[in-house]
């Protein structure tokens, strides 16, 4: 039983572990790295094609992203998941292989004036559509077993619809192990979702740490400080335009301002619009309908009873087409805009960035977590101009953050999550989190809770069954020059890969005697003779 953490191992993106037990190879999620890398990515150590399943945890892009690139490279096992996520990755996939395709094209087009070289799309639309073709649904509570000695189970993780946390009680030569993997822990008391479940007991736990170093604070009145930020906004002859996720926050929200509206909690501008300009939100928005009596919370079942749609109110209008999402701001009637990506990194929402940042009576809400070099993390921390689209915009606008809205358990949640396992976990990791924030997290799990923890690095390898450390990782940082994403066939990518894993194996090796080792020497040095 051997588990190598390839993903989000003290980084807060990009998750994705390795599992081979049972002669088993299973992946657990397979996410795509967002914002700038701290540490060089680990490729998963074996032929896509010899992956017999992947466990997934929910559908956000850095849990589910890199699915179709496994499946590309010639993964065709199955992807279990339970039914929402599969319903929300059916969409997030294909919006993906749009965005991958997209921005090859208008960087191609760039290249070619250049005279630079071509950029190759992680994947395309087939791709998504193979992946999406590998999932199997699958329920809360219910345990099944996908092989000999293999039994799982999803536990509602609270986080978004359909989000888990998974056991797998794993038996192989006569020894039985637990092992827990948190997903994303969500936080408690969200609109829509119930509140996290535990797990009581495991051997192992990899857990997440997001938020592992610091609190949410007391709870603040979304509704009231929404409806504040709006009529303040809209008072000056503003917009307000909300960066928001286009799966969960934006249907969090939408539940505040039918609360809002409902209520006639702003004067003086009866009837105010609300776009909801992301396609991809809209059809999220649409899968949260189809799926809300399986996953809603008892408040939002209580409102559906008395035959009310927590979700949808008058003056909400959805924007599919570019041509729609242009005439938002040709309108000039103070309006709440909702558009995607959360952290301005993508999509629509920096043309009306664009449109707004410039405007003093203007305000950019945000409501989510900013990661450390995207444009939504320079907006919040002050930054007085950006760049769009090749134009340098100044800041005029009103930046503000509606305090405490997270998808994401506090350090409070985290450490109440992990105090239900009893007996304690043999060893819990603790990956998901910045580069800091995973080893402080780990640091206050020995120490408050006496638990055995530590946060591993990117390739490190742990085997199960003999509770022993075998490889601590790789803790070299991508240097600066190196940061910028590689360019060439999948091919040369491929090779590159490789290479930089071949090396790490080099340096393992160091001092031990290995037959293969000299015979890949021969191999190598007689190919590179043969090259030149």
């Amino acid at each position: 039983m051997k588990l190598t953490f390839l993903g989000a191992a003290h980084e807060v993106t990009g998750s994705c572990y390795l599992l081979e037990a049972c002669g088993k190879t299973i992946l657990i999620d397979c996410g795509m790295e967002q914002g700038p890398d701290e540490y060089e990515n680990q490729e998963i150590p074996v032929s896509p094609s010899s992956i017999d399943w992947v466990l997934l945890t929910h559908a956000h892009i850095d849990h589910s992203g890199r699915l179709p690139l496994l499946y590309a490279h010639g993964f065709r096992g199955k992807i279990f998941a339970t039914g929402a996520t599969c319903d929300l990755c059916d969409i997030m996939l294909r919006d993906s292989a749009h965005i991958q395709m997209f921005e090859a094209e208008w960087r191609n087009r760039k290249a070619k004036r250049a005279g630079g070289e071509p950029y190759i799309p992680l994947y395309n639309m087939e791709d998504a559509a193979g992946a999406i073709s590998c999932f199997v649904s699958c329920r809360y509570g219910e345990a099944f077993s996908p092989s000999d000695g293999i039994q799982v189970r999803f536990a509602d993780a609270g986080h978004l619809l359909g989000s888990a946390s998974i056991e797998l009680q794993l038996t192989e030569r006569n020894v039985t192990k637990t092992l827990v993997f948190s997903g994303d822990i969500g936080n408690k008391n969200q609109p829509l979702l119930r509140d996290p479940q535990y797990f009581r007991s495991a051997d192992y736990v990899v857990m997440e740490s997001t938020y592992g170093d610091r609190s949410h604070g007391e709870r603040p009145d979304y509704v009231k400080e929404l409806s504040e930020i709006i009529q303040t906004t809209f008072d000056r002859g503003g917009n307000v335009v909300i960066p928001s996720f286009a799966v969960g926050r934006t249907q969090e929200l939408l539940y505040f301002l039918r609360q809002i509206k409902t209520d006639g909690l702003i004067s003086g501008h009866d009837g105010f619009e609300v776009y909801v300009d992301s396609p991809l939100a809209v059809e999220s928005t649409e899968i949260f309908q189809d799926n809300r009596r399986d996953y809603f919370d008892q408040e939002a079942l209580e409102l559906l009873n008395r035959g009310i749609n927590p979700i949808q109110f008058p003056g909400l209008r959805v924007s599919l087409t570019s041509e729609e999402s242009k005439a938002i701001n040709e309108d000039q009637r103070c309006k709440v805009i909702l558009s995607a990506s959360g952290m301005c990194e993508a999509g629509r929402i920096k043309h009306h960035l664009k449109h707004n940042l410039w405007r003093p009576e203007c305000t950019v809400l945000f409501v989510g977590y900013q990661g450390a070099g995207t444009l939504g993390r320079a907006l919040v921390e002050g930054a007085s101009k950006v760049r769009l689209f090749g134009e340098e915009i100044e800041v005029r606008a009103q930046i503000r953050r509606l305090a405490g809205v997270s998808g994401h358990a506090d350090n409070n949640g985290l450490l109440e999550w992990i105090s239900h396992f009893d007996p304690r976990p043999q060893r819990v990791f603790v990956t998901h989190g910045d580069d800091s924030v995973c080893d402080l997290f780990a640091g206050r799990l020995r120490e408050e809770l006496h638990l055995d923890s530590f946060a591993p690095y990117p390739g490190a390898q742990f085997d199960l069954a003999g509770n022993q450390l075998l490889y601590e990782g790789s803790r070299q940082k991508i240097h600066k020059d190196r940061a910028s994403k590689p360019k060439g066939s999948p091919v040369y990518l491929r090779l590159l890969s490789a290479g930089r894993r071949l090396m790490e194996l080099i340096q393992r090796s160091q001092g031990r005697a290995n037959k293969d080792m000299a015979k890949l020497t021969d191999q190598l040095n007689a190919m590179c003779d043969k090259w030149e």
